[in-house]
């Protein structure tokens, strides 16, 4: 009997299916190339990129994604046809085989020197860690992200707001949260303001109001799941504020969230080492804004 159960323990299990579809060509194979070595988003991070939620086949706020990649798009320089994009988004949620939870990826480059801008949709199952953290919550830290609150006004050619590939400060921030043991990193400004996280907008309550960071010259981007949660939250009594708040000011707050499409509303259970009481009735409500 525990020789059946050794041999049952080492199967494997079968991976994930991974969907891959290109503008102008359709379903490829996932193992397929699709982007030349020279392409501008692989030597530059010229392009710009959207992050969606599949649950059970619908994708979740297609409209406002494509609506913020039109709005990158735009700011490079680069042709979007929305219609193609949806048409690409069907063809890769049809084809895909799993059910449950996917993270769908949007992908749009200048291209070879030489040739068209690259499109590609990428789509594969939500990662493990995500779903986990939606119940457990995150532990935070602090760093600088080395501008100031204000250095995205009237200067278009920083891309404040912007979807970019460029998202190589993003990661290694990443990487030194885990150095440090914490899950994730919340950016401020170096005139001490709180920013955005390296991939979701920054919720807090206080005092019977949702707050987040303004865009605009702050150069954060504009959340899409921070905007759904937000109406949602006004429909049903809350008080709603963009807001430019201190370090203090968070540990002050009720309760913290970290928003993204993907992994969805995660509670910060920590910021800089100091622990926070958790919430489960507000953190419950944002869930339900959310669509979580």
């Amino acid at each position: 009997m525990s020789e059946q159960r050794s041999e049952q323990s080492t199967e494997a299990v079968p991976a994930p299916a991974n969907v891959v579809a290109v503008l102008g060509r359709g379903l490829v194979d996932a193992d397929a190339p699709i982007v030349r070595a020279d392409d501008a988003g692989l030597t530059r991070g010229d392009g710009c990129f959207e992050g969606l939620h599949v649950r059970d086949g619908v994708v979740t706020k297609l409209d406002a994604h494509l609506a913020r990649m039109a709005r990158s798009a735009a700011a490079l320089g680069l042709e979007f046809d929305t219609a193609a994009w949806r048409e690409l988004v069907a063809t890769a949620v049809t084809a895909w085989p799993e059910s449950g939870e996917g993270a769908l990826k949007l992908v749009l480059t200048r291209g070879a020197a030489d040739g068209r801008p690259t499109g590609f949709a990428f789509l594969t199952v939500v990662a493990p860690a995500a779903i986990r953290q939606r119940g457990e919550g995150v532990r935070v830290i602090s760093l600088q992200r080395g501008v100031t609150s204000a250095a995205f006004t009237d200067a278009p050619w920083l891309l404040g707001g912007v979807k970019t590939l460029s998202y190589a400060i993003n990661m290694a921030a990443g990487r030194e949260a885990e150095r440090r043991g914490a899950d994730d990193v919340l950016f401020v400004s170096a005139d001490g303001y709180a920013l955005e996280t390296p991939t979701g907008s920054l919720v807090w309550a206080a005092g019977g109001t949702l707050h987040t960071t303004p865009t605009g010259a702050t150069g954060i981007l504009a959340g899409t799941t921070q905007r759904l949660l937000f109406d949602n939250a006004d429909a049903t009594g809350w008080r709603t504020a963009n807001t430019l708040a201190h370090l203090d000011e968070l540990h002050a707050a009720d309760a913290l969230w970290i928003v993204s499409s993907v992994r969805g509303p995660v509670e910060v259970i920590e910021l800089d080492g100091v622990a926070r009481s958790r919430s489960p009735h507000l953190d419950g409500e944002i869930k339900r804004f959310c669509d979580f």
